[in-house]
């Protein structure tokens, strides 16, 4: 009877903790998504201004050369833009809204960034599109030192929140 009572007070113990972890990496993958999309935007800067890329190429390359799992968004937008021959590349853009927010944990603030570079791309001059672009990266740095800063607080506060909520639930059952 001990050792049952030993093993679930363990086992609640590890999955509180567990759970503590995942809401924690939540910030992380913020912090992560947000420095690959900025690494990601100077690419496609790149492509469009010094190499004068067309988009739907420039776009792949972005998917090739790009860093972390955003990249292959730029992909999805390349493949909708010429397969669904859309006029404007905001609709594509708008597309992958809700996948900003669920899989790579973007904030509301962060995907309205993104969304301006779907508002921009293609409408303006390569010397106002550079400005715009470096205007962006600005934008997500700043987004990126306080995703860091929030990292830096909530991770650690909910990896010990789990343990602590699972050591009380323990103590309480004892």
């Amino acid at each position: 009877m001990v050792a049952i009572k030993i093993i679930f007070n363990s086992l609640i113990l590890i999955l509180s903790s567990i759970m503590g972890f995942a809401f924690g990496n939540i910030y992380s993958k913020r912090a992560k998504s947000l420095l690959d999309l900025q690494y990601c935007i100077r690419v496609l800067q790149s492509e469009i201004i010094n190499g004068n890329t067309p988009l739907p190429e420039a776009l792949e390359n972005v998917s090739i050369k790009g860093r972390g799992a955003i990249s292959k968004l730029f992909k999805q937008i390349k493949d909708d833009l010429v397969i669904e021959k859309r006029e404007d590349i905001y609709y594509s853009f708008l597309l992958h809204k809700d996948l900003l927010k669920n899989k790579y944990a973007l904030s509301p603030q962060d995907i309205e960034i993104f969304l301006y570079l779907g508002k921009i791309l293609g409408k303006t001059n390569s010397n106002d599109q550079d400005k715009n672009m470096a205007f962006i990266i600005t934008q997500l740095e700043n987004h990126y030192i306080e995703a860091d800063k929030e990292k830096s607080k909530n991770t650690k506060l909910y990896r010990t929140l789990g343990f602590l909520i699972g050591l009380g639930v323990v103590i309480i059952l004892i």
